[in-house]
């Protein structure tokens, strides 16, 4: 029984067809029957109008005659001569009566005015078509043709029955009443004139709107906060915003709101990038809790996708410098948009790198980075330098260098040199220390299970199990990131970092881009491949000689050479006696104004030249640096002579045997030679250094105890030993 049930309720398929073909037959005859009486309706209307301008055309006006003298039956002869039309004191009591008579009767309009015959006369059967046409009533005085809807037929014992309605006639006189208010209105409104508003009270009135916008935006801001998954929707409402078109407060309320929604978009972001839901995800049934957090995930990153072309487009039309047709912000306001639009791009470029469209971002900043606009410029360049200082893993920072690498090859190496000097900012070094130390403590390896077997009790096979659980979760709770793909995206960053480098050292030697290319060779020049090491220094000797490159170049260029044979260049067997002759020519020309950078490469040079590799340097070098170095200090401002004594301090612990310097009566062969630009024969252990004593006598109170303490030997205890906060510094 329940069996039958089921089949009685359940329709089956032929039925289904059937019922869907009679729908379909049902909209096909409604849509015909439209057609078709518009149609008849058009026609009608063409034939009357056609007939009627024929009928027009053809017939030929007919003056009125006498009555008295037109007979019935017969044909009246016109005469030839017209008579003229007499007043109504000249006519006679007959003829006026007749006139009288005619107007009085109904049937005088639909009648010919040139026959006298009675008004219920049959009909003749030759009657013009003139007057066929004006007997035919109005169609304006007739009802309208009542219109059917074909509905969904009704199914009997008998049979289908077809089941229609009438289509409902709306009421025009509604309309027309609506239509003639609305006018009244507008007329009211022309007739009262807007008075003209002072300055006083125009921005009295442009603060109050202000004040109920931004109050606006704060209830918004604060209702989407304190829920974000119930009110996600109000985040389009905001964003609404930013098209503003009151002119008063238009540019202020669209800053106001870009700001609010970055710092929205930054605090109900998640922590994981959202991606889209497949076909099968969709289709399953899920709980009110996940689909609840499905639809937030999905407003957030449209609105999120929204707000980001709406910033693109308002830095577009500061490019483009084209007005738009509304005319709400002016040319002078696109500006400020657009840098209030770069920072909001820049602060989301920082703080949301895990996030979905950040290589947007990052392709919209990095041409700005090259911006002709010198703010906007630093403003992104300092973004980058913050973004790669606080990336650990290097995806992020991949996609920057990418993206950069990309955009100064397309300009031809014509960009500003800050957006090399980014590179610098690169997490790079940290992680090849990391694999030092892996490689040194190579991890622990568990026993097998034969191993155990072998030399372990069942008891011990146990708590050894268990041990070694526990250090696997230990040793994945400490290793958040894997190292191994760390270790390949920061190899890739460098390896686009130095193809850059290289490009320009090959094709544009005299681009303004090389101090920032030899300042980052000098950097990761100890991450260079061996490979390339000779190489790099024949180019690196080749500028030098070459005269082109300013003393400061110069100087990057001895420090890049140096670092590479401070690393791995260790194996090679090159003398770089021509990269310490080309330095200590260099130190004379050092900037002895208000700018320090020369004297920090210098310092920087020294240490890695003649402390570090203080067994490939020999004596007579190292007392020609120090006497060129109390030479150089006379001449620079107090903070170089500082940095200048502290490193001739550090050369004099370094070499002890420097000391004869200090000694005014020791005499060696042959005489000083301070023009001659080789260090190795300039016969330095001839001189004293006596700029000391110049020195100790400087108006700056630390260069005079620097002095001091030199004159002395240098000692770390005594009287003129420094004090700790001055020894300690570098």
């Amino acid at each position: 029984m329940k069996a039958r049930r089921n089949k009685k309720q359940i329709p089956s398929f032929r039925k289904l067809i059937k019922t869907s073909k009679i729908k379909l037959e049902n909209k096909l005859k409604n849509k015909q029957f439209k057609q078709q009486s518009t149609l008849k309706k058009y026609r009608k209307e063409q034939r009357k109008l056609r007939q009627a301008v024929k009928d027009a055309v053809s017939k030929k006006p007919i003056p009125l005659e006498d009555p008295r003298e037109k007979r019935p039956g017969k044909r009246i002869e016109r005469e030839e001569e017209e008579e003229e039309a007499l007043p109504l004191d000249m006519m006679d009591e007959d003829d006026l009566q007749l006139m009288k008579d005619l107007g009085q009767r109904a049937s005088f309009l639909t009648r010919d005015l040139s026959s006298s015959e009675p008004v219920h006369v049959k009909k003749r059967k030759h009657e013009r078509i003139i007057d066929k046409y004006e007997k035919i009533p109005r169609t304006l005085q007739t009802a309208p043709e009542k219109e059917l809807i074909h509905l969904l037929p009704i199914k009997d014992k008998s049979g289908i029955i077809p089941q229609t309605r009438e289509k409902p006639v709306t009421d025009s006189n509604k309309d027309e009443e609506d239509q003639e208010a609305a006018r009244e209105l507008e007329e009211e409104i022309i007739e009262d004139p807007i008075r003209e508003l002072t300055i006083e009270e125009h921005l009295i009135e442009r603060k109050k709107k202000l004040q109920e916008k931004k109050m606006h935006i704060a209830a918004l801001a604060s209702a989407i906060l304190s829920d974000p998954e119930s009110n996600i929707k109000k985040l389009k409402e905001l964003r609404s915003m930013l098209m503003e078109q009151d002119p008063d407060v238009a540019v202020t309320v669209r800053k106001l709101v870009i700001v609010s929604l970055m710092e929205l978009f930054k605090d109900i972001t998640p922590s994981y990038k959202i991606r889209p839901l497949t076909e099968a995800e969709k289709s399953t049934k899920i709980r009110k809790e996940t689909q609840k957090l499905r639809e937030f995930e999905e407003g957030l990153v449209s609105q999120y996708k929204f707000y980001l072309e709406n910033l693109e487009q308002m830095v577009k039309d500061w490019k483009q410098r084209k007005l738009k047709k509304s005319n709400v912000v002016s040319l002078k306001a696109y500006k400020g948009l657009a840098e209030v639009a770069v920072k909001s791009l820049c602060e989301l470029l920082v703080a949301l790198p895990h996030f979905n469209f950040h290589n947007n971002i990052i392709v919209l900043i990095v041409p700005l980075m090259n911006d002709v606009s010198k703010s906007i410029s630093e403003m992104c360049c300092e973004a980058v330098k913050k973004l790669f200082k606080q990336d650990k893993l290097g995806q992020a920072s991949l996609g920057v260098i990418k993206v950069i690498s990309g955009f100064v090859r397309g300009r031809n190496y014509e960009v500003r040199p800050e957006m090399l000097k980014t590179f610098l900012c690169l997490r790079i070094k940290e992680v090849e220390v990391k694999k030092d130390t892996e490689d040194i403590n190579k991890p622990k390896k568990f026993m097998t299970f034969k191993e155990k077997r072998k030399t372990l009790s069942r008891m011990q096979r146990k708590w050894k199990k268990a041990e070694e659980k526990l250090e696997r979760e230990l040793r994945e709770a400490e290793a958040s990131e894997s190292t191994e793909k760390k270790l390949k995206l920061h190899t890739e960053t460098l390896n686009i970092v130095f193809v850059t480098y290289f490009r320009i050292l090959k094709k544009a030697q005299r681009s303004p881009l090389l101090p920032a290319v030899l300042e980052g060779l000098a950097k990761f020049a100890h991450l260079i491949n061996v490979e390339f090491f000779d190489d790099l220094l024949v180019v690196l000797h080749t500028l030098i000689e070459s005269g082109d490159l300013s003393y400061q170049e110069s100087l990057y260029c001895v420090q890049t050479a140096f670092h590479i044979l401070s690393g791995q260049g260790d194996v090679l067997n090159i003398d770089p006696m021509k990269f310490y002759t080309h330095l200590y020519k260099t130190l004379f020309k050092l900037h002895a104004g208000a700018t320090n950078e020369g004297v920090e490469i210098v310092l920087q040079c020294l240490d890695v030249m003649l402390t570090k590799r203080r067994k490939q340097v020999s004596q007579q070098r190292a007392l020609a640096f120090i006497k060129r170095l109390c030479t150089l200090a006379l001449h620079v401002l107090p903070n170089s002579s500082i940095g200048i004594l502290a490193t001739t301090r550090i050369l004099m612990h370094t070499f002890p045997k420097t000391d004869l310097l200090l000694d005014s009566e020791s005499q060696g062969s042959g005489v000083f030679l301070p023009e001659l630009d080789e260090p190795e024969y300039c016969n330095a252990q001839n001189t004293a250094l006596w700029e000391l004593y110049a020195l100790r006598r400087h108006y700056h109170p630390i260069v005079q105890k620097l002095a001091a303490h030199l004159i002395a030997g240098a000692p770390s205890e005594g009287s003129e030993a420094l004090k700790p906060e001055l020894s300690r510094r570098k």
